[in-house]
């Protein structure tokens, strides 16, 4: 196909819903090349899911339910998440239209549908949530719950089920590897800072903003601090999570999938 004739089909394509390299499994090939070059490293490897991007693999997308969305959100980027604009993340170059496609085609190839059988009892897993488990203690989901952790409401239609269990068991590890999270869902690391102010009270929490000379940061309680370092008799930093590790002996695999089941439940909608 020569490039007029291709630049003609994906236009048509991005208004009538049809991608041109639909079932082609070169082009979904070509895709996974264009793909590793410029979307992996925030989507992750084999598109399911990274410190930034969401897992794609998953039949049901949360901004994109259709072929044209799916070109339009890579060629335009998403306001006010992670998602950029096509060409302006530093990764990789700016794509052709033929290549756009072929990420498409490649998504589409990885797409799995939602097991039939769910991972656990979502109804049981919200009461764990609220309840037993304290998961909201510190989180939020559709407007419940606690403020000093990610609000969770949409992470099971984003994260695979995998990496919402390594978070819970292993809360410290995309910490300590330094990624970041600048999107609405995580608008902050979630590194934890201890300081102690002029008078000798010390304050622990999570850093909500930074910069050379002031830190805003909200405490255990939730109270939101506004410091300037230079009045500060210590400010320590630390890659270790205030949240706990939560290993089987306080939550049981049966209880952490019923929690996930929930999660994912509401993700869904």
């Amino acid at each position: 196909m020569s490039a007029v004739l291709l630049a003609t089909a994906a236009a048509a394509a991005a208004s009538d819903d049809n991608n041109p390299l639909a079932n082609d499994p070169k082009a979904a090939k070509a895709g996974e090349y264009e793909f590793r070059i410029n979307c992996a490293l925030c989507h992750g490897l084999g598109a399911r899911g990274g410190g930034r991007g969401p897992d794609l693999t998953r039949a049901h997308k949360r901004h994109a339910h259709s072929d044209a969305e799916m070109f339009q959100i890579i060629n335009t980027g998403i306001p006010g998440t992670a998602m950029p604009a096509n060409g302006t993340n530093g990764q990789g170059v700016g794509m052709t239209d033929e290549e756009v496609w072929q990420i498409i085609a490649y998504i589409r190839s990885l797409e799995m549908k939602a097991p039939a059988k769910p991972i656990g009892n979502a109804s049981h897993g919200k009461e764990l949530f609220y309840g037993d488990a304290n998961c909201s203690l510190c989180h939020m989901t559709n407007g419940k719950g606690g403020r000093l952790g990610p609000e969770l409401t949409s992470v099971g239609g984003t994260r695979t089920v995998e990496a919402i269990i390594d978070s819970v068991r292993n809360p410290s590890r995309r910490l300590a590897w330094g990624l970041t999270e600048p999107t609405k869902e995580f608008a902050q690391e979630y590194e934890t800072i201890t300081v102690v102010s002029a008078d000798g009270k010390e304050i622990k929490g999570v850093a909500m903003n930074e910069d050379n000379f002031s830190v805003q940061m909200m405490d255990t309680s939730e109270q939101i601090h506004l410091l300037e370092k230079e009045k500060l008799r210590s400010f320590k930093k630390s890659r270790e999570s205030m949240m706990p590790k939560y290993d089987a002996t306080l939550l049981s695999d049966k209880d952490l999938n019923d929690i996930v089941a929930y999660l994912v439940s509401i993700g869904a909608k």
